[in-house]
């Protein structure tokens, strides 16, 4: 007899005037963490046949199949084989593959900040700063997992967390659900809430690394892919990618994505801030309509397959990455050895170090306000 992790955990079947055809969530078993934790990996399935796996694990997404012009299915996202790659590799060389950041994105300058007149000191894990939170964020976290079943076109799942009040040296208690959703459009959403009992600071993202050729058929990486960022700024950052309160007009820079044009085209200029980030590794301010309005921040085409991604999201700006420190020492799936420029990453989120920037938008949280943030992936096929 199976066991309950090797049922499906929910086959939720969509009102869509035809019983054949049915979007899914499954679920296996993935291993055993060092301390003795079951993993289970979960697969979600549209009826387009694009599916998202993902991990309760960090609640790390393993995997993105989609179909190419020609309707060849591949992989779009680095990740490992199994559970160790993500719970001993990732954690040593610190690259977080399909992670789910937090308890805050990017960089905090000089490891502490402070709030209502109080100052928290948290781990250096980036030179002088803090990244991504400390060295065992979420990613590191077993999630509980609820499958949502509704009518619709639409399978979901819920996951929950609770951080403590100290944890990684933030203030308050921190309940968060993050819902991952896969539609029949073809768009991959992520919808993150959380509350706390006492004034804190939260930013929260996804560390997916994308390449829309297949991870296993690119041989010149993501060099050839089309990008556009709908921004007229970055933020400029000092020699270890902090934000100096800055910013930076694009127009004439190599930063210019507001037409869409190659990676390569720019990326080797003679340029200051592509020198501290050895590549693309900046912070691009959003064009928002408004405040928290869901808005198309990037738009992604891989020549080769005519795959596209187009990124939306209400957050204020986009961290554009070229991978830039996988160095060919980290073996990925399929024994693949990753190198700089493989993959990217649009990681949707507010400012780095805005807890210590007052002209940046804030990131405090109160006990009496819900943080809420949703970012969607569309994937499709360019003409």
């Amino acid at each position: 007899m199976k066991s309950r992790h090797q049922l499906y955990i929910g086959i939720i079947t969509m009102a869509l005037g035809n019983l054949c055809h049915a979007a899914t969530l499954t679920s296996e078993p993935y291993g055993t963490t060092q301390n003795g934790q079951p993993v289970t990996r979960y697969t979600m399935t549209n009826n387009q046949g694009v599916s998202v796996s993902f991990l309760n694990f960090g609640a790390v997404i393993t995997q993105m199949i989609t179909p190419d012009s020609k309707g060849q299915k591949e992989n779009i996202v680095l990740g490992f084989d199994d559970l160790h790659g993500y719970e001993v590799t990732d954690t040593q060389e610190g690259i977080h593959f399909g992670s789910l950041i937090g308890r805050y994105a990017n960089r905090i300058g000089q490891g502490q900040f402070t709030l209502d007149g109080k100052t928290y000191t948290l781990e250096k894990n980036n030179g002088p700063n803090t990244l991504h939170g400390g060295s065992l964020g979420y990613d590191k976290r077993i999630w509980n997992v609820k499958p949502l079943i509704e009518q619709g076109e639409t399978v979901k799942a819920a996951l929950t967390l609770t951080s403590p009040n100290g944890d990684q040296g933030f203030p308050g208690k921190l309940d968060i659900e993050v819902i991952y959703s896969l539609s029949d459009q073809n768009e991959f959403k992520i919808e993150y809430k959380a509350k706390t009992d006492q004034p804190t600071v939260i930013n929260l993202t996804n560390h997916s690394y994308f390449n829309l050729a297949g991870v296993k058929n690119s041989p010149y990486g993501i060099l050839n892919h089309i990008v556009q960022i709908h921004a007229d700024h970055i933020l400029k950052t000092d020699q270890n990618s902090l934000p100096t309160g800055e910013f930076i007009d694009v127009k004439g820079t190599p930063f210019d994505f507001t037409t869409a044009k190659p990676v390569v085209k720019d990326l080797r200029s003679n340029n200051q801030q592509l020198a501290y980030g050895y590549g693309y590794d900046q912070t691009w301010v959003l064009h928002k309509t408004q405040l928290n309005h869901l808005d198309l921040a990037a738009k992604v085409i891989d020549p080769q397959s005519k795959r596209s991604l187009e990124v939306f999201t209400t957050e204020p700006s986009i961290q554009f990455y070229t991978a830039n420190h996988l160095h060919g020492n980290v073996m990925g799936r399929d024994g693949v050895l990753y190198r700089q420029s493989d993959a990217l990453a649009l990681e949707t989120q507010h400012f780095p170090d805005s807890p210590n920037k007052s002209n940046f938008p804030s990131t405090r949280l109160n006990p009496d306000q819900t943080y809420h943030s949703v970012t969607i992936y569309k994937f499709g096929i360019e003409k």
